[in-house]
């Protein structure tokens, strides 16, 4: 992994992963510069897939800037929201590309959130048995996660990105101006991403996001450059040791294993990916805490930063019957469970992830703290 400057305004983190490397471009300025996209692969034609809340806002400015590269630039706009991470609007796209005849050498454009990247990367590796597609995200939590690392999926009632391909893109193009007219919540979801990163792999940035949350709530242009490079930088390092999460990969679901959960016992969108994932990094500190790995300060440390971000700390009761059981069933799908047995990222020290299994009725302690309002 890499960073370099390439203009005054414009930073680079390097994807490593031997022919299939890419950049992630950061800055201002960025979604309607041409020099974005130099180097993208050359094809008669592009498909940009993005959402009806995104296509008002930037869609004719991408469409713009990429009709001096492609003969054609064809469009889709997907119905917003993770409720519709589906079959049926995957097929949407499909129905775009095979309408307008494109080719194997069609580039891909995401232009959106995590749903559309992760959509439209789905469709980029499925179609023709592989297109190259471009990540352009306007939303934080995709410019600090869901866009970098090549992860595809769409959801499926009984788990969250169950089916789905590794599928690198050629190139990141994070434009800190769309962030600019992120709903608050939506600002909140993404900065859930940016924190955990902290307890993970580094309790310095941890202390930045403590003395900056001000500034990153406010949207300064600053505070939140450097808060999406030192993610990306995070990732990238993670992603370039273990592409397809073989090991490694998988201490960046912390706090995933409750958040998909609470996600699907909820129904998607519900809550936002973020939400969950921020109360679901709660529940895991916890459950670190009662395995003897962290103490209650470490606890009590990132539960005051997570509601500082505007996000909530306090579990949903997902059965009014048996609410424990409906959260262990659901996690017993997660990716990481192995026959049966649920595997949570854990905090093995501040700074340090393990991934690990917890005894049930301790998992339910945790399940039961968490869901009281406390």
């Amino acid at each position: 992994m890499n960073t370099q400057t390439t203009t005054a305004h414009t930073e680079q983190v390097e994807i490593a992963l031997d022919d299939r490397s890419y950049g992630i471009f950061i800055g201002t300025g960025l979604l309607d510069q041409a020099s974005s996209y130099e180097g993208i692969p050359s094809a008669a034609s592009a498909l940009v897939v993005t959402n009806q809340t995104v296509a008002p806002l930037y869609l004719r400015r991408l469409v713009d800037v990429l009709s001096s590269r492609y003969a054609a630039v064809h469009t889709v706009a997907l119905p917003d929201g993770e409720v519709y991470k589906t079959w049926e609007s995957l097929n949407l796209i499909f129905d775009a590309l095979l309408g307008h005849g494109c080719d194997r050498k069609t580039v891909m454009f995401a232009l959106g959130g995590g749903v559309v990247g992760d959509m439209t990367g789905f469709a980029a590796a499925s179609y023709m048995r592989g297109v190259p597609f471009v990540q352009v995200p306007t939303t934080l939590l995709a410019q600090v996660d869901s866009s970098v690392g090549g992860k595809t999926a769409i959801n499926h009632p009984l788990g969250k990105n169950m089916i789905g391909a590794f599928y690198q893109p050629q190139r990141v193009v994070c434009d800190l101006d769309t962030l600019q007219t992120l709903p608050v919540r939506e600002l909140s979801a993404g900065l859930a991403e940016v924190i955990k990163y902290g307890p993970i792999a580094d309790m310095a940035f941890l202390a930045w996001i403590e003395d900056h949350i001000g500034a990153l709530m406010a949207r300064d242009t600053a505070a939140l450059a450097h808060a999406v490079k030192r993610s990306c930088e995070i990732k990238a390092w993670v992603v370039g040791q273990d592409e397809r999460e073989a090991g490694l990969r998988a201490v960046l679901n912390f706090g995933h294993t409750f958040g998909h959960a609470i996600e699907a016992g909820m129904g998607y969108g519900h809550w936002l990916h973020g939400e969950a994932v921020g109360c679901g990094m709660v529940m895991a500190a916890r459950l670190s805490e009662a395995l003897g790995l962290v103490d209650r300060s470490f606890v009590d440390r990132l539960k005051a930063l997570i509601e500082r971000a505007g996000l909530p700390t306090v579990a949903p009761v997902l059965d009014a019957q048996d609410n424990v059981g409906r959260y262990l069933a659901l996690m017993r799908v997660d990716k990481k469970a192995e026959a049966g047995e649920i595997k949570f990222v854990l905090i093995d020290a501040p700074g340090r992830a393990t991934v690990r299994s917890a005894p049930d009725a301790l998992v339910a302690e945790v399940i039961r703290a968490s869901c009281a309002a406390t």
